[in-house]
């Protein structure tokens, strides 16, 4: 098997294990992919006979277990069945990612209460992957069916989004997004990078802020392919799309309340990027209120396996 793709089902009450079954019964298996699957010990069963329908399961303890057994079968799933907290999984899949056992990763929904439940004091995934993988920038980047989009800033108050925004943390997001762009099809990732402002209209020619006139021009004057500063609530109109390959936003809500208004629950992927390791992930949260219920929409996670694979490959 060339590539293993590791997939952590996130919460046990959550909708994580039914869009994983739904997404892999969908992507189907494929002989250059194996799946190891983290779940709890105890799984909705409804949700396994679904992948047993395409699927040979093999239940072990552990993920030396699962490396252990070899087969060339390419519908054998590993289910790494785990009485410990979501959030350790996360933390054995990504060392696992780094020590290259595995090729990539896919998340599902893991709640913050979770993570804190586990002792841990990270705040999300990407903290847990910055720690395992030992690095400091990661970014958060998005594809989707229309457009993409890389957060120069994530998970931080409005009141520090402008000293966050520094010439490092800029170029290193656009690095990130290049490692985006690179994953697209030849046509689209040939397209320039669409530099978002910081402030409305675009500082107005630093009338209403000064960050596009200083900051941000020293940024684009050490690349190539890249435009801006953008006006940001003009950036997103439908008509834009297809002239950049994706959009840098500034801050979290910048890039992704466009992102998600216009992709809802039926496109749209989340990628780490900045990191050795490779993780995708679903855009959307642990949807608990329907665990069980068998109402769960699986076109986010179809997605993040399927750019897990591409990803897996490069």
């Amino acid at each position: 098997m060339k590539f293993r793709i590791g997939i952590t089902t996130g919460d046990v009450d959550g909708i994580g294990i039914e869009v994983t079954a739904k997404a892999l019964l969908r992507v189907g298996p494929h002989k250059n992919y194996r799946y190891f699957i983290w779940t709890g010990t105890n799984p909705e069963i409804k949700q396994f006979k679904k992948i047993s329908k395409k699927f040979k399961v093999h239940k072990v303890a552990s993920l030396k277990e699962a490396l252990e057994f070899n087969t060339n079968d390419p519908r054998v799933i590993c289910q790494i069945a785990s009485d410990s907290s979501p959030a350790f999984w996360v933390e054995q899949a990504a060392r696992a990612c780094v020590a290259g056992q595995i090729s990539s990763m896919v998340t599902a929904p893991l709640s913050k209460q979770e993570i804190a439940a586990a002792g841990l004091s990270d705040i999300g995934h990407t903290d847990i992957l910055k720690r395992i993988s030992g690095q400091k920038h990661a970014f958060m980047g998005f594809i989707g069916r229309y457009f993409n989009v890389v957060l120069a800033t994530g998970h931080i108050p409005i009141s520090s989004i402008s000293t966050a925004l520094n010439l490092e943390t800029l170029i290193n997001a656009h690095n990130a997004a290049r490692q985006l762009t690179g994953l697209l099809p030849k046509k689209q990732g040939l397209r320039p990078i669409g530099l978002l402002g910081l402030n409305p209209h675009s500082g107005d020619k630093g009338i209403i802020g000064s960050e596009e006139q200083t900051l941000f021009k020293k940024l684009l004057s050490q690349f190539k392919k890249i435009e801006g500063p953008l006006v940001p609530d003009v950036a997103f109109q439908k008509n834009y799309w297809n002239n950049y390959s994706c959009y840098l936003a500034c801050y979290h809500d910048q890039g992704l309340i466009p992102f998600k208004a216009i992709h809802g629950h039926d496109s749209g992927v989340h990628l780490t990027l900045g990191l050795t390791l490779k993780r995708t992930s679903v855009d959307h949260g642990t949807a608990k209120d329907i665990f069980g219920k068998n109402k769960a929409n699986p076109s986010s996670m179809i997605e993040a396996i399927k750019w897990a694979q591409v990803w897996a490959k490069t």
